[in-house]
């Protein structure tokens, strides 16, 4: 059968860098991974068969209709939904998995001795403390998540289509922030879904989004002894995803009974090692080289796995040479062992892998700031995340004049008493990055620091200490500018976009005022603003039609996706919103996201009660196109 998801080559060549996740995805700043084109069938990791989640078994037909349709947002051609399948399940070529498994059975034996698995969940955990599937989540509403039902009432197998068939990361930084809100929110299982494979779905979603941290949650959120076959696979993208391969050891066996994937079986030996018991992981690591389970770089770093667990008795070199591509294992296992990965292998990788990067704590924060600043523009690093992270980078004794400089600058940028000094080093912050995300992300690292320049009239920075402060969500300090910021100006226009007062409303000739200049293709930030404000309901309905027809941006059109949209609107389900709105966004940048899109995904968040963050949204595309 088909692999199910071959994600994007990685297409950004900056260093590494960031800081541990809060799992608390505060509102306010609130794999299988392979390096091939695409995200429909990764290549294996390992051997065959070490893949991602497979698809649920398919009932008959009499007791599961065909789920709906997947839904094509405006802009977003079929191709940019690539299928996916189950992956397979076959041997190396060459080899017999079922041979290789006795063999290395026989050689654990004289140490390790099976036991019913039964019998020990009854000891590991008490049926009065077992936690139920019908909901499960890691933030709950009192927390800044979304509530139980926030799903509403759509099929979980169409459900579990949508996620599945998401391309990630998507464009808009605060939608990316609103799905992993719902991802991780402790929610009802929909029907005709398992509760533990809802969570798959779930956590394989967080890890292409680059949101490791919380997918690892999300997978412990579940008890070990409801894993299915889906979770299992999942908990192992995820575990490597992490660089912590010691997250797998309580699952193993289950792994290796349910999947007979060769994967499981490297993991069984590196969790002999990290226990202690290097009587138990030699002989399975030798075993696995002479079955030819894998080999070359990939058997190496599991052996270095093994021996960073048995003090030393396997000490193993890691030598890149030769290796052309970087997977989630190799990743994970030189995660795990703090086996630096040349930039060069980063390179070959999707873009999720340096977001994962950048939550680790293994590395120095000098050698993930880069990484960082990355992930704060996809939403997966907050500004103040960011900001501690420069931080630690001023502590660090080695660190580099390039990061040590952008710390110290941030520094002064924050903390000079001259304010001449200030926007000077604002302004080098700004200036410095050559390409737009690395600009925008710049904009969320200075966010605190714009918001602590006082008010002035012909301040020449004042467009970009609003989309700084407004970067990450900062929109009270950013309205105290309103009077100084002048009427058609980028900033004029932020401010509108972010203004709380939605009894307002604005005229054509409003609208009109704002005329940015048109530049590169794709739709023009007048369009965008446009359809901002009518999806934020700031134009009244006869303004609204006479814009449309002006600005040529079809608000009124309909198809399978505006449907989708509507209906979940209709049942209050913000977590089925943000998941479409997400659907919309499938697409490298902001210049592939179209003005009737924009209006349609704003309109659905702020009518199911999302309105922060639906203007943030509105305001990020004025700020990156």
């Amino acid at each position: 059968m088909k692999r199910l998801f071959r994600l994007r080559r990685f297409r950004n060549s900056t260093g590494a860098g960031a800081l541990a996740l809060l799992l608390c995805l505060a509102l306010a700043g609130v794999s299988r991974f392979d390096v091939a084109a695409g995200q429909e069938a990764p290549e294996s990791i390992l051997p065959q068969g070490f893949g991602e989640p497979p698809q649920p078994p398919a009932p008959s037909p009499t007791r599961r209709p065909a789920a709906p349709s997947p839904v094509t947002p405006p802009g977003v051609t079929p191709g940019a939904l690539p299928s996916a399948a189950a992956p397979s399940a076959n041997p190396l070529p060459g080899d017999d998995a079922a041979a290789a498994d006795e063999s290395i059975a026989s050689d654990e034996a004289a140490a390790v001795k099976p036991v019913d698995p039964a019998v020990l969940a009854e000891y590991e955990l008490p049926s009065f403390a077992r936690r139920s599937t019908a909901l499960v989540g890691v933030v709950g509403q009192d927390q800044g998540g979304f509530g139980a039902n926030a799903f509403g009432q759509a099929d979980g197998l169409y459900l579990e289509a949508l996620m599945r068939r998401l391309n990630a990361p998507v464009a808009s930084r605060w939608v990316s922030i609103g799905l992993r809100q719902a991802l991780a929110s402790v929610v009802a299982t929909p029907g005709r879904v398992g509760g533990a494979d809802f969570a798959a779905e779930r956590a394989w979603l967080l890890v292409r989004m680059g949101e490791s941290v919380v997918a690892r949650a999300l997978i412990a959120a579940v008890d070990n002894d409801q894993y299915t076959p889906k979770l299992l696979q999942v908990a192992m993208q995820t575990g490597l995803a992490n660089g912590d391969p010691a997250a797998l050891c309580p699952i193993v066996d289950q792994g290796r009974a349910a999947l007979s994937e060769p994967a499981w079986v490297l993991t069984k030996a590196i969790c002999a090692g990290l226990s202690g018991e290097p009587r138990a992981a030699g002989p399975l690591i030798d075993a696995a080289r002479r079955q030819r389970v894998a080999r070359g770089i990939d058997l190496l770093l599991a052996e270095k796995a093994v021996g960073a667990g048995s003090k030393g008795r396997r000490a193993v070199t890691i030598e890149w040479d030769g290796v052309d591509r970087l997977t989630i294992w190799r990743y994970g296992l030189a995660t795990a062992t703090a086996a630096e990965i040349p930039p060069d292998l980063f390179a070959t990788a999707a873009p999720q892998a340096r977001y994962w990067f950048a939550q680790s704590p293994v590395w120095s924060a000098q050698a993930r700031v880069a990484a960082a600043e990355r992930a704060a523009a996809q939403g997966v690093f907050s500004s103040a995340a960011l900001v501690g992270l420069y931080a630690e980078v001023l502590q660090e004794d080695d660190a580099a004049a390039a990061e040590a400089g952008i710390a110290q600058d941030l520094r002064t940028a924050s903390a000079d008493p001259s304010l001449p000094a200030r926007m000077s080093a604002l302004r080098q912050l700004w200036d410095e990055p050559r390409d737009a995300r690395g600009r925008y992300a710049r904009l969320i690292l200075t966010a605190r620091a714009a918001a602590m320049v006082p008010p002035a009239p012909k301040n020449e920075d004042v467009d970009r200490l609003i989309a700084a402060m407004l970067s990450a969500g900062l929109d009270q300090p950013a309205q105290r500018w309103r009077s100084f910021a002048a009427r058609g100006s980028d900033a004029w226009a932020m401010l509108t976009l972010a203004d709380r007062n939605d009894a307002v409303r604005l005229s054509r000739g409003d609208v009109a005022a704002y005329a940015p200049p048109v530049s590169g293709t794709g739709p023009g930030k007048a369009q965008m603003f446009f359809a901002g404000l009518a999806g934020l309901g700031r134009l009244d309905i006869g303004t609204m039609e006479q814009l449309a027809q002006a600005m040529g941006v079809r608000i009124g059109a309909e198809n399978s996706w505006t449907r989708a949209l509507d209906r979940a609107v209709a049942q209050r389900a913000q977590g089925t919103v943000m998941l479409l709105a997400a659907t919309g966004m499938q697409t490298g940048d902001w210049h592939g996201v179209s003005p009737e899109a924009l209006f349609r995904i704003i309109s659905a968040m702020r009518r199911v009660g999302l309105t922060g963050q639906a203007r943030m949204v509105a305001v990020e595309a004025l700020t990156r196109l």
